[in-house]
């Protein structure tokens, strides 16, 4: 599974990148802090997952996910932020997010997602993840 992440915070592109080392099954193809240059990976890149932060400089995680729904309606996205209320939550399930999670209280729900997500992949391995 590919995963791309965009965070403008590199501790959270830590935590994520050592989250995701934890499942061979998961290719990091590209880490960002810019959702202009976020977009145009997604765009070429073309992963299974991306991780996106809902502010960074240049466009906003929402306006990186909006546009890239236009025309990838397959890639799932996982919107993660510090912005916790239902607003920004509504904005981004509209925007065509699969899942929205902060990042001070749902980080233990955005790795059980992952490792759900490196499962069904998997596929053929009786219901086991390879954790590294």
């Amino acid at each position: 599974m590919k995963v791309l992440i965009a965070d403008d915070s590199g501790l959270i592109l830590d935590r994520l990148q050592e989250m995701l080392s934890m499942y061979k099954q998961a290719e990091l193809i590209g880490s960002y802090k810019d959702g202009t240059k976020a977009l145009a990976a997604l765009r070429s890149l073309k992963p299974d997952l991306a991780i996106v932060d809902i502010k960074m400089p240049g466009l906003s995680g929402l306006e990186v996910l909006s546009e890239i729904r236009k025309e990838n309606k397959i890639v799932k996205i996982i919107i993660l932020t510090f912005y916790s209320s239902d607003h920004h939550r509504q904005m981004a399930i509209q925007a065509g997010a699969d899942y929205f999670f902060t990042k001070v209280d749902d980080f233990d729900k955005l790795s059980m997602v992952v490792a759900g997500m490196v499962l069904k992949e998997v596929n053929g391995n009786k219901n086991s993840v390879i954790i590294s």
